[in-house]
């Protein structure tokens, strides 16, 4: 029996498993799931989580049940690669004949003192839940901070104000303007969405130091009730700790078949691997079903194409609220009412749809 073991039922992991089902895998291929959770989380709308807009039913997708698929809950604690062995926190040990990591990102503090201790984070399910209790327990007029103003960081902003009016909230970047990788027409746009909505963008940013229920600007303490980090990401601890080859931003770097250069045999997804787009659940799942396309030809001894087809993403959309939003389709910039619906109906169709 050939084990195949895939770390992480994130975006990447969810659709590798959802492609390999459907698809006429040989009878001797055995699919194990290893994931701290019995559902899929929909991370692209933790946002809508922490500001208590959604709840947390609405964000999940369970795994899907097969004959060929194996489920194993737990914490890994290991990847050992010499020995083609996961290790689990309960003392489960996984061999595996084909790897599939998938294990997501954590937050990237840039060495900020007190930043990891001090900050609410977004990066996980628990830590959600932690960010939506302070929040939500907040007094009125309280002030909030929200470091980072990535796609992230605006989307957690505009569902606070849409959350709680009553909330003082600044959001603090490093660039000139908000969403500095977006056009400048939409940066303009969310913008002026801030302003209208009293939002307080302070640009040109550098958070220096964190202390309890202080934020430090170039030095200067600013009192805030709560703060939420949304300032970078970098891969999975495990993944940094792995002795394989990486990119300037700590990621694996992958051949063409999205496996290690030293061993065909592992593959890395998602947020952990090296690839010329920033990351996200889209290309996760785009590179998920150009490694499904390889095993399928590995394990069937049929041979690999020669080049592999250049992932194409299909656009990004964010959230102002629930009636207005941006995006990028097709690199063509949209505004308004039209992109937050776009979002709402993708939504809709991938938690009934599966993609």
């Amino acid at each position: 029996m050939r084990n195949l073991v895939i770390l992480g039922g994130g975006y990447g992991g969810l659709r590798t498993i959802q492609r390999l089902l459907s698809s006429h895998i040989p009878d001797d291929v055995q699919i194990t799931l290893v994931d701290k959770h019995p559902y899929h989380c929909l991370k692209t709308e933790y946002y809508a989580l922490v500001a208590g807009t959604v709840s947390e039913k609405h964000i999940r997708i369970p795994f899907p049940e097969h004959r060929k698929l194996t489920t194993k809950y737990g914490i890994i604690t290991n990847i050992d690669l010499e020995n083609r062995r996961t290790l689990l926190d309960n003392g489960d040990v996984l061999f595996y004949d084909d790897l599939i990591i998938g294990l997501g990102c954590e937050d990237k503090y840039h060495n900020v003192e007190g930043a990891l201790e001090y900050t609410c984070s977004v990066q996980s399910i628990e830590q959600v839940r932690d960010a939506y209790e302070k929040v939500n327990n907040l007094p009125p007029y309280a002030k909030v901070a929200v470091v980072g103003a990535g796609l992230s960081g605006v989307e957690i902003a505009s569902e606070l104000r849409q959350s709680r009016p009553d909330l003082q909230i600044k959001l603090f970047d490093r660039k000139e303007r908000i969403l500095a990788t977006f056009p400048k027409k939409l940066s303009e746009y969310v913008a002026k969405w801030f302003h209208d909505n009293h939002i307080e963008i302070i640009p040109c940013s550098h958070i220096t130091k964190v202390e309890p229920n202080i934020l430090y600007n170039h030095h200067h303490p600013i009192p805030f009730d709560g703060i939420i980090w949304t300032a970078g990401i970098q891969p999975n601890k495990l993944v940094r700790e792995l002795d394989v080859e990486k990119d300037s931003f700590g990621r694996v770097v992958l051949t063409k078949y999205h496996n290690l250069p030293q061993d065909e045999h592992v593959y890395v997804v998602g947020d952990c691997a090296s690839l010329p787009h920033a990351p996200s659940g889209q290309l996760a799942e785009a590179q998920a079903e150009q490694i499904v396309s390889i095993l399928l030809k590995r394990w069937n001894n049929a041979p690999l194409p020669e080049t592999m087809p250049t992932i194409k993403l299909k656009g990004i959309l964010g959230s102002l609220g629930k009636k207005h939003g941006f995006g990028l389709v097709a690199d063509t910039p949209i505004i308004g009412r039209v992109p937050r619906l776009l979002k709402s109906g993708l939504l809709w169709m991938y938690r009934y749809h599966r993609g």
